[in-house]
């Protein structure tokens, strides 16, 4: 019933294709228009909305080293570096 399109991205101008996949999905959920933006554009576009979380420095409660985290550290709660949370998380 439906067939791959290619659309041309407002944005940036390059090709992109609109797959039948796509096309049933929108269908369903009732959308009329077709998209407008190719998927990098569109991610760009909702990741400009949203904005740069702010990101504080605190030290790793594990192996002392430095852990980046998107929230603001208590006194009274262990913070983990990235991988020292993987390790634990995995076991």
């Amino acid at each position: 019933m439906y067939e791959d399109k290619t659309l041309i991205c407002k944005d940036c101008g390059n090709e992109f294709i609109f797959s039948a996949g796509e096309q049933a999905f929108y269908a369903e959920k009732g959308f009329e228009n077709e998209p407008t933006r190719c998927k990098d554009c569109r991610q760009a576009r909702k990741n400009a909305a949203r904005g740069q979380r702010e990101m504080f420095t605190t030290t790793c409660a594990v192996c002392g080293g430095e852990a980046r985290v998107p929230f603001q550290p208590r006194e009274d709660r262990p913070v983990l570096c990235s991988a020292c949370f993987a390790e634990r998380k995995g076991a």
